[in-house]
């Protein structure tokens, strides 16, 4: 693989983790105007840009990071190949997360930071002109 070559990568989401979705949504929807695209019960994705998003998925759990940093590509295999390459962590091969309705995996950098690498199944996210629809 050639360091400086270019990467395909759809769009890149921010997902924060809060304690009350509902309160969340009041605050980034209504009090700051981002428009909600994607609704999956446990998790909200709001539009940044045309590539941009900030989820925020509710949890409990003190064990897992606060933010996860999540690219979004049609290639998850081959990123994960460039995640095991470059000696990160994973979390395993990539696969099916049916309650969320992506293919994915984790991986983190070298100091800890939580990074996800997922595709939907959502046909939409391939094009962004689409999102909103």
């Amino acid at each position: 693989m050639v360091q400086n070559e270019i990467v395909r990568i759809d769009a890149s989401i921010t997902f924060l983790r809060v304690a009350d979705i509902e309160r969340s949504h009041a605050f980034y929807a209504d009090g700051l105007g981002l428009v909600l695209v994607l609704d999956q019960g446990g998790c909200r994705i709001y539009q940044l840009t045309d590539a941009a998003y900030l989820g925020v998925c509710e949890r409990e759990d003190s064990g897992s990071s606060n933010v996860i940093v999540t690219i979004v590509t049609q290639d998850v295999a081959g990123w994960y190949e460039r995640f095991t390459s470059a000696g990160a962590d994973v979390d395993g091969l990539p696969r099916d997360n049916p309650d969320y309705r992506i293919y994915h995996f984790f991986a983190t950098d070298p100091d800890g930071h939580l990074i996800e690498v997922q595709r939907f199944w959502d046909a939409h996210w391939a094009d962004p002109s689409n999102r909103l629809t």
